[in-house]
C-alpha cells in the first residue's frame, strides 16, 4: 500500500527570505491559491511576528484556504507565538511551527546558554502554542549539527509537550544524504512513540552543498514522512529543496522508491514555477532540472535523432506531464476580455473582477503595441495587476535624452499619492540613472540601487522587455519589476514599484526581551 509523504511548501516563508525576493499581499495569496489547487498538504504562509504584511498575509492565507493546512512560523518566545496564534485564529486548517537552536555552535555563539536551558525553552515554547491550536510543529534549529543523543532529548521532550510533527532541519546543508537519512532512523530506533503515536518526521533541507534534495529523499527513506521544500528552490542562501524535483523524483523513480506517493498535481508543477519566477523576480536557470528553459530541448545532432524515433531515449519525463504546453495560446488586440480571463485562469491565477479589468485594460494597450500577445506578455501585466490596485506613485510619462558624448538627462511626471501630477528633471551618467534620480526627487525618497537587470520576455523586435530592480532605502529591501515594449519605461516603472513597496513596509519589527538569536529560522 503506497505511503503518503506530505509536502510542506515554505516557498511564501523561506522562500521569500531569498535575497533579491520580496512578494506583496496579493502576490502572496496568488501563489498560496495555486499551491493548494497543485495538492500541497502544508503551506507555510509566514512568520507573524517579523513584520505587519507577514501577519496580514498568514491571516489572509489562513481564512481564504480551506484545504491546504496553513502554518505560521515562530519562535520558542511568548511574543512569538501570540503573534501567530493572532494570525491563524480564523484559519481552517491552523498549524504553529516553533523551533529553537541545538546545535552547540549555535547555543556557544547565538544564546550563551547550556542545551539544558534550551530544552526548557522549547518545552514552553511547545506548551504555549498547544494552548491556541492542536497542530504543533517542533524544529531543533541547525539540526543536522546536534549530536544525535540531544536530538533524542528534545525530540522526545516536544513530543511529550503536544508535537504532532518533528522536523529535523539541515539549516546550513551540511549534511550528506547517508548521515542525513540515519539521524531519521535512529530517532524512530530510540523513540518508538514516533511509529506508536503517529508523530510525523519532517526533513527540511538547504542546498550550500548542492544535495537538498538528495537529503530529502534519503529522509524519506530513513522514515521523514513529511518533505519541507520550496517553488524553484528558493530559498535562503543557496536555496531550499526543491518541491518540484522531489516530487518528480518520487513519480519517476516509482521502479526504485515504490511505495511512496505525494498528492500533488503534476501538471500544475510547470505553471508554479512560472509564477513564482515572475512574481518574485527570480529568473529560474535554464538548466534546472525540471522546470528549466532547457530540461527538455535538445540540440546534439544524436539527441534530436535518437527523440524523432523515441522519445524516451533522451527523456525521462513528458514535459506535458508537469504541465509544459505543447502550444502557447496567442492573443491579439481583437481577443476579448473572456479569452483573457481563460488564459488567466490556465496560467494558475485566481483573481478578482477589479484585477481583471486593470490586467485587460493593460492587456488591450500593449495588444495595441505588438501584433501577439504571449503566455510570458499576460504574466508580466498580472505581476503589474496584482499591485497597482495600492500603488502610491503612478507613471504618467517620462522623456530621455541620452547619446554617446553628452550626459543623459530625464523628464519624469508622476502620479502622487493625492492625485497630484508632479513632475521632475534630473541629470545622470546613462538614462538609467537619470531616470532614477528624478523619481527619487519626486517621491522624495533617498534610495541605493542595489541590482538592475533586464531582458526580453519574447521574440522579435516587438517584445515585451523585462526590468529587474532591487533598492535599499533607510535599511530597507524592495524588489521592483517592470515591463513594456520600453525598455527605458519598464526601469522606470520597476523603480517606481520599489519605491512604493519601501514606502509601504511597516515599522522594524521590534526586538523582545530573551532573544539573541535575531529573526534566523530553520
Amino acid at each position: 500500500m503506497p505511503t503518503p509523504i506530505r509536502i510542506f511548501d515554505t516557498t511564501l516563508r523561506d522562500g521569500e527570505q531569498s535575497p533579491g525576493a520580496s512578494l506583496n499581499h496579493d502576490e502572496k495569496v496568488q501563489i498560496a491559491r495555486h499551491l493548494e489547487a497543485m495538492g500541497v498538504d502544508i503551506i507555510e504562509a509566514g512568520f507573524p511576528i517579523t513584520s505587519q504584511g507577514d501577519f496580514e498575509a498568514v491571516k489572509a492565507i489562513g481564512k481564504d484556504l480551506a484545504q491546504s493546512t496553513v502554518c505560521g512560523l515562530a519562535r520558542c518566545i511568548n511574543a512569538d507565538i501570540e503573534r501567530a496564534a493572532e494570525a491563524l485564529k480564523n484559519a481552517h486548517n491552523p498549524r504553529i511551527h516553533v523551533f529553537c537552536a541545538t546545535s552547540n555552535i549555535h547555543l556557544e555563539h547565538k544564546f550563551g546558554k547550556p542545551f539544558e536551558a534550551i530544552l526548557e525553552m522549547s518545552v514552553k515554547g511547545v506548551e504555549k502554542a498547544k494552548q491556541y491550536v492542536d497542530d504543533i510543529e517542533f524544529s531543533p534549529e541547525d539540526g543536522s549539527r546536534t549530536g544525535i543523543d540531544e536530538l533524542e532529548q528534545i525530540t522526545r521532550a516536544a513530543i511529550q509537550a503536544g508535537a504532532t510533527t518533528i522536523n529535523i532541519p539541515d539549516t546550513v546543508g551540511y549534511s550528506m544524504p547517508a548521515e542525513y537519512g540515519a539521524i531519521f532512523s535512529q530517532l524512530r530506533e530510540r523513540i518508538p512513540e514516533i511509529d506508536r503515536d503517529g508523530i510525523i518526521l519532517s526533513a527540511h533541507c538547504h542546498n550550500d552543498l548542492g544535495v537538498a534534495v538528495a537529503n530529502s529523499l534519503a529522509a524519506v527513506e530513513g522514515g521523514a514522512r513529511q518533505v519541507e521544500c520550496t517553488i524553484n528552490g528558493i530559498g535562503e542562501r543557496a536555496g531550499n529543496a526543491a518541491l518540484e524535483e522531489i516530487v518528480m523524483a518520487l513519480r519517476t523513480r516509482a521502479d526504485f522508491y515504490g511505495k511512496y506517493t505525494t498528492a500533488i498535481d503534476a501538471s500544475k508543477i510547470y505553471h508554479a514555477s512560472r509564477m513564482v519566477s515572475t512574481l518574485t523576480g527570480l529568473a529560474v536557470q535554464r538548466n534546472k532540472a525540471v522546470v528549466g528553459q532547457n530540461a527538455f530541448a535538445h540540440e546534439a545532432g544524436i539527441h534530436q535523432d535518437g527523440m524523432l524515433k523515441n522519445r524516451n531515449t533522451y527523456e525521462i519525463m513528458d514535459p506535458r506531464d508537469i504541465g509544459v504546453p505543447e502550444s502557447k495560446l496567442v492573443l491579439g488586440k481583437h481577443s476579448g476580455r473572456h479569452a483573457l480571463a481563460d488564459r488567466i485562469k490556465e496560467l494558475g491565477y485566481a483573481v478578482d473582477d477589479e484585477t481583471l479589468e486593470r490586467v485587460y485594460h493593460d492587456f488591450k494597450e500593449l495588444a495595441d503595441k505588438k501584433k501577439d500577445v504571449y503566455d510570458e506578455d499576460i504574466e508580466a501585466l498580472l505581476d503589474q495587476g496584482l499591485s497597482d490596485g495600492k500603488e502610491q506613485y503612478e507613471l504618467v510619462r517620462f522623456h530621455v535624452t541620452a547619446g554617446t558624448e553628452q550626459t543623459s538627462m530625464a523628464y519624469v511626471m508622476l502620479k502622487t499619492p493625492d492625485g497630484e501630477m508632479k513632475g521632475d528633471t534630473a541629470h545622470g551618467f546613462g538614462p538609467i540613472e537619470a531616470v532614477l534620480a528624478a523619481v527619487q526627487r519626486i517621491a522624495g525618497v533617498d534610495a541605493r540601487l542595489e541590482e538592475y537587470a533586464s531582458r526580453a520576455l519574447t521574440g522579435g523586435t516587438e517584445a515585451m522587455g523585462e526590468a529587474n530592480v532591487r533598492i535599499s532605502s533607510a535599511g530597507r529591501m524592495a524588489r521592483g519589476r517592470g515591463v513594456s515594449t520600453d525598455i527605458i519605461e519598464a526601469v522606470v516603472i520597476a523603480f517606481v514599484t520599489a519605491i512604493n513597496r519601501i514606502a509601504a513596509m511597516g515599522p522594524a519589527p521590534e526586538t523582545h526581551e530573551g532573544d539573541t538569536a535575531g529573526f534566523a529560522s530553520p
